[in-house]
């Protein structure tokens, strides 16, 4: 029998989750369907909800700007998700119970991870539920000091009143205000080992990037530094190009956005994902869009 998965998010219309859930299907001989659903505010999401809670839906992905919301809206969370403050896979139990998961984190440590084994320090650049997931993956990989910055972390607002400032004190993150006159966050990005782009800036469709590539002091990094943007639509990005003509190792989120996918599919059906057929599709589709 066929099942309906879906994404929920906005924008959606620039995701590369239905190539790669269906290359999963195609792979494995299954007759399901993926799509993409725009939710554009929360009376749609809590429409989508109720599509899930029914069973029109099987099961759903989440992503910007709903994956704290979508925590709030399940029945039940997984610690991958409590643990965090977000989620981003939603698993519709058979008595109908939404349970809240998050595969972000270990996708992208796991991407991480195969650049640097253990920082010491990271710095990440956001304010949303994917920012949340940054922080725990560097924590995952060792990182002993991480630091938060974002547009919204003015420097004469009180702390206590950005957005998620509780939420990442609580995970251990050090927030710095955005950059003023003098700026903390390039004194904290001098000590940094890996920077992780987590806004949807310079997302095909978002808003242009370059605001968030010029706030990082490029020539001050750690050598080797890795910077990693979660952005994977184009895969190529002013946050990427900076960092790579300053020296430091660059990678866009494909790696982390077919990890979190496999993940999800392996909640959702119980089986092992062809990881390999998910990431030919993922490559040879953003190929195609660029061209």
């Amino acid at each position: 029998m066929s099942r309906r998965f879906v994404l929920f998010g906005h924008p959606v219309a620039h995701s590369l989750s239905p190539v790669i859930h269906q290359a999963a299907y195609a792979a494995l001989g299954f007759p399901h369907r993926y799509e993409l659903l725009d939710v554009p505010d929360l009376p749609a999401l809590d429409g989508a909800f109720t599509e899930l809670r029914r069973g029109s839906i099987a099961g759903a992905n989440v992503t910007i700007p709903w994956k704290r919301e979508a925590l709030a809206r399940a029945d039940r969370a997984d610690a991958s998700a409590a643990v965090v403050g977000a989620a981003n896979v939603l698993v519709r139990a058979p008595d109908g119970a939404i349970i809240a998961h998050n595969t972000d984190v270990p996708a992208l440590a796991g991407d991480i991870g195969e650049l640097i084994s253990a920082p010491a320090s990271g710095l990440v650049l956001g304010s949303g539920g994917a920012t949340l997931a940054a922080v725990a993956a560097l924590s995952r990989l060792g990182a002993r000091t991480i630091g938060v910055s974002a547009r919204r972390f003015a420097p004469t607002a009180d702390r206590s009143a950005w957005p998620l400032a509780a939420e990442l004190t609580r995970l251990g993150a050090r927030l710095l205000a955005w950059p003023g006159a003098a700026s903390e966050l390039a004194v904290f990005a001098a000590t940094a080992n890996v920077i992780v782009q987590a806004t949807s800036a310079g997302m095909h469709g978002a808003e242009p990037g370059g605001d968030v590539a010029r706030v990082v002091p490029w020539s001050r990094l750690q050598p080797g530094a890795v910077a990693y943007d979660l952005v994977y639509n184009p895969a190529d990005t002013e946050f990427l190009r900076e960092a790579r003509a300053h020296g430091a190792v660059a990678r866009g989120g494909l790696g982390m956005l077919v990890g979190q996918a496999a993940l999800a599919f392996e909640l959702w059906l119980g089986v092992a994902a062809p990881r390999e057929a998910l990431r030919r599709a993922a490559d040879a589709e953003l190929l195609r869009r660029s061209a």
